[in-house]
């Protein structure tokens, strides 16, 4: 990262944290340098910031977010911010249905395989809806089936109030307390289904979401 994207990422966090307040509890694990993948609840596209700003320095300088290339390529400063700030993985998802993109599995495995901790969200897309999670994509478990056994932890990470911040279609932020919660770390089994395995991740996040009222 050079200096400049340096003093833009920090000018980033620094007023995430003054807008939001921004907390960060690990519940179910302390801040390590083990190689993890953090996968959380999605609702708004600030949800990055927040994960990758509550990680200590030194862990956040080896962690890359998993981003849609469609969004962060839009005009040049989404993509200095997206590539050089925050050195996302952009994923082209406009012909992966088709083949006409690269595999995103493939791709977060190869960063794995660098080295590299991520940051994804596995419903996929933004949740607009009443319901707490959208169903994951299948994508987190055929990541998790591609990392060696052992290797890396996958990490539940429950952001909320985010997306009364930032709600969809809004330009101007409304200053609301936020928390970033860091769950217990699970690893997939040797023999476990692609169901039974969302099921146990996802019920991993909703386990550090706050209670409804």
């Amino acid at each position: 990262m050079n200096w400049t994207a340096r003093i833009v990422a920090r000018a980033i966090i620094g007023f995430a944290r003054l807008l939001t307040g921004m907390q960060a509890r690990w519940n179910g694990t302390v801040p390590m340098a083990r190689q993890r993948v953090y996968f959380a609840n999605h609702s708004s596209h600030g949800d990055f910031v927040l994960i990758w700003g509550s990680l200590p320095p030194d862990l956040r300088t080896v962690t890359r977010p998993v981003a849609g290339a469609d969004y962060w390529l839009k005009s040049p400063l989404r993509r200095f911010i997206g590539r050089d700030v925050f050195n996302a993985l952009l994923i082209d998802r406009s012909g992966a249905r088709d083949g006409a993109a690269p595999d995103p599995v493939a791709q977060m495995t190869q960063v794995l395989a660098d080295g590299a901790s991520l940051i994804l969200f596995p419903e996929g897309t933004r949740n607009t809806t009443e319901e707490r999670l959208l169903p994951f994509k299948s994508g987190l478990y055929h990541l998790a089936r591609s990392c060696p056994a052992g290797e890396v932890e996958f990490v539940p990470v429950w952001i909320d109030n985010l997306n009364r911040v930032m709600p969809k279609g809004e330009i101007v932020p409304v200053p609301l307390l936020c928390t970033v919660t860091f769950g217990t770390p699970l690893q997939i089994e040797a023999d476990e289904t692609k169901e039974a395995f969302l099921a146990r991740a996802r019920a991993g996040l909703l386990s550090v979401a706050p209670e409804l009222d």
